[in-house]
């Protein structure tokens, strides 16, 4: 067996080992097997960590939006040049196909920074006026101070992005955790931003659940911004609360699609399947729960079980597949779990099997003849899982689709543009797309209602997220 490779944190400027350590297996999901240690960190490493940022956070508040801007687009630029080594190892760590990872993760992680970037040098606000005799108010807009954040597994690259981008942008300092499973491309990251950063204002600790507790709990952080499960983001809240912090949520999603007769289903079917199989389905937005009308119902669902049959799940380095494995034993059986619990009214019409015996695959699937309160209708599989209902008219369309505890995303599907409209307006969720589902783009906000989070990632909603308001007032006597 070949030697580990061994992955460390990165806390003021150096890489280290746990304090105490301990490491952690890190395995690539695709083979099953051990490939890295990382630093398993406690309470120690957290302190040094939030310790460093706290001393590196007035001289970057007070750094201009130009040198902020500045440092941003140079991370921006070492970040695409070293793009294939980064998918590389986020690859190794995830089991991501190779060339969607470099053509659909990289170049919109580096648009994104240069996005944030130029957000740094564009913060609006009330202009100053008289709002009393012989007063003038002016709004400031200041950084909030140390965040602690918390990325998931899913995207692990990305998720750092939309993390310490907009944060650092504003001018605040981060502590960074990657999931445990996946920290490798994060700490790769800090590397590629220890170029370019002062000392102190990024930090990585490696760790499990009770490392990001340990960051949430402590005193420094101002804010704490967590990309997760409803139940991780619940504990966050809950923890933050004790000491007033800020909290930002992305959480779980169970994205309705909802297709109307007239949708043209060629289209509709083959996007759909790409929006709910890629990335082994390991996304909060994807289209894992589909709505037809009864009209075309039966023809749709043979369709889309046809493409799940033509969708090809395998190994990084083959260019004919769409994903790679889940992420994880567990999540490998949570997956089998809702399958092998569907009741007997429901239809397996494709898929619903594990693939091959090593690694973490699971094959695209499609599930029919579901009803509004099954398990796997209200629950988030966050596996390659698509299920169909069928309804009867714009009011039961909405009925289904609002019907779950999560309000993420959602798409509609129609060429009535009237239609659109009022499904765009009645459907509760933070992103309604119309004849497409999944595209992000860095200008535009992304985030759900419910239990789906709050909080904005991407845009300058996200932006602003990370700033708090001021009002000074000056006296004109004075």
């Amino acid at each position: 067996m070949s030697e580990l490779k061994r992955l460390r944190n990165y806390i003021n400027g150096e890489f280290r080992d746990a304090a105490d350590g301990r490491t952690t297996d890190v395995v690539n999901p695709a083979t099953g097997e051990v490939y890295a240690t990382a630093p398993l960190s406690a309470a120690a490493d957290v302190d040094a960590a939030m310790a460093a940022a706290e001393a590196a956070f007035p001289a970057w508040r007070d750094a201009t939006p130009a040198a902020r801007q500045r440092a941003l687009l140079k991370a921006a630029d070492a970040i695409e040049a070293r793009a294939d080594e980064l998918v590389a190892v986020e690859s190794e760590n995830t089991g991501k196909p190779l060339g969607l990872t470099a053509s659909e993760e990289l170049p919109p992680m580096v648009d994104q920074i240069r996005f944030f970037a130029g957000a740094a040098r564009m913060l609006e606000g009330r202009s100053a006026g008289e709002y009393m005799e012989g007063m003038t108010s002016i709004v400031r807009r200041e950084p909030v101070g140390v965040c602690a954040q918390v990325a998931p597994w899913n995207y692990p690259m990305m998720m750092a992005v939309w993390k310490f981008a907009p944060a650092i942008a504003a001018g605040n300092t981060v502590v960074l955790k990657p999931s445990d499973t996946t920290p490798a491309s994060t700490v790769l990251l800090a590397e590629i931003l220890g170029e370019v950063l002062p000392k102190g204002v990024f930090n990585v600790v490696c760790g499990d659940r009770d490392t990001g507790r340990a960051m949430v709990e402590h005193k420094v952080p101002a804010m704490a911004s967590i990309t997760g499960s409803v139940r991780a983001g619940m504990q966050v809240a809950e923890s933050a609360a004790k000491d007033v912090k800020r909290v930002h949520l992305e959480l779980g999603g169970k994205a309705p699609v909802v297709v109307f007769g007239d949708a043209d289903i060629a289209k509709a079917v083959e996007d759909i399947a790409v929006a709910g199989y890629f990335n082994a389905g390991q996304d909060c937005t994807a289209a894992t729960r589909v709505l037809v009308h009864e009209s075309i119902h039966d023809e749709f669902t043979t369709a889309l079980a046809k493409a799940a049959a033509d969708t090809r799940t395998g190994a990084a380095d083959d260019e004919d597949v769409l994903y790679g494995p889940l992420n994880n034993a567990n999540q490998l059986a949570q997956v089998s779990g809702f399958i092998e619990r569907l009741p007997a009214h429901a239809k397996v019409e494709a898929g619903g099997h594990r693939v091959g015996e090593k690694g973490y695959f699971y094959a695209p699937t499609v599930v029919s003849g579901l009803k509004q309160d099954d398990e796997i209708i209200q629950n988030e599989v966050f596996g390659p899982v698509i299920t169909v209902q069928s309804f009867t008219d714009e009011d039961q369309a909405v009925e289904y689709a609002n019907g779950v505890d999560f309000a993420l995303a959602s798409s509609v599907w129609t060429k009535d543009h009237g239609r659109a409209m009022r499904m765009s307006k009645r459907l509760d969720f933070g992103c309604v797309w119309i004849n497409t589902h999944i595209p992000l783009v860095a200008e535009m906000p992304h985030g759900g209602f419910k239990k789906s989070g709050y909080g904005k990632d991407l845009s300058a909603y996200g932006f602003e997220d990370y700033t708090r308001i001021k009002h000074v007032m000056t006296s004109l006597d004075g």
